[in-house]
């Protein structure tokens, strides 16, 4: 078998279990915050609370990113599926102008937040490389599938378009209005999967390797547990409003 058609496979196998692989490598930045612990303690509080914020930011555009690309996503293009690879259009204009892979794009920047949070850099260096194997396989599987559904005009659409760094000199304006509904819809998981990170990256350091009491922690940090709450509610009622559509898209 061609090298091309095993990466293909794998990334057939990976688009398949996307959202249930990635929950295997927990245990690895589980077993970084105990360095996470000895470098806040070297940083200090005020220096490392900013550079928590500074770290969520980070994410924060990741996910800004992404709902910019689904806002202007048609329906039957870039979805959470995983059984199969869909793509009812071909997708070139907008951030797809400037770039052929911006949700992955967005994911990155997300995954490099919460990794900067954590600040240890043997788990930056397995993330990157898992990241990398990853995203390349699935990558090859959506490439092999959209040559297959949409030939000539993919690969035009390949052969200028890079497939992660944005060419911003490519910009050709999106060809529909953007869709808030649409975002909000499909969303909100990214924003509640952010906050709950952050809030258990932050907690875990701090009662479980520092060992600071409940109640200091919750005086000096209560805004992670005020940003996760207000998450969970943005995303329960979201979840109401998504059984009701209206909006097409």
């Amino acid at each position: 078998m061609r090298i091309k058609d095993v990466l293909v496979a794998n990334g057939r196998f990976l688009f398949r279990w996307r959202s249930v692989l990635p929950l295997l490598l927990l245990p690895v930045p589980a077993l970084s915050l105990r360095e996470t612990a000895q470098l806040d303690a070297m940083m200090g509080e005020s220096l490392e609370t900013l550079w928590a914020w500074a770290c969520l930011v980070v994410s924060l555009v990741g996910l800004g990113i992404r709902c910019y690309t689904i806002g202007y996503t048609p329906r039957g293009t870039s979805g959470r599926g995983t059984r199969h690879l869909r793509a009812d259009c071909l997708n070139t204009t907008g951030i797809y102008s400037i770039v052929r892979n911006p949700l992955y794009l967005g994911n990155a920047i997300i995954a490099l937040g919460l990794v900067l949070a954590i600040k240890v850099w043997w788990l930056a260096a397995i993330v990157a490389l898992a990241g990398w194997l990853y995203l390349e396989r699935i990558v090859a599987a959506e490439e092999e599938f959209l040559a297959e559904r949409f030939g000539a005009e993919y690969l035009r659409w390949v052969e200028h378009t890079p497939a992660f760094i944005p060419r911003l000199s490519l910009w050709r304006p999106p060809d529909l209005p953007f869709s808030w509904r649409t975002v909000l819809r499909r969303e909100y998981h990214g924003l509640l999967v952010i906050t709950a990170s952050f809030f258990v990256i932050d907690a875990f350091t701090d009662l479980v390797f520092e060992g600071t009491p409940l109640h200091e922690w919750a005086r000096s940090d209560y805004m992670w547990a005020l940003l996760l709450l207000l998450s969970l509610v943005v995303a329960a009622v979201l979840r109401v409003i998504k059984k009701h559509p209206r909006d097409p898209r």
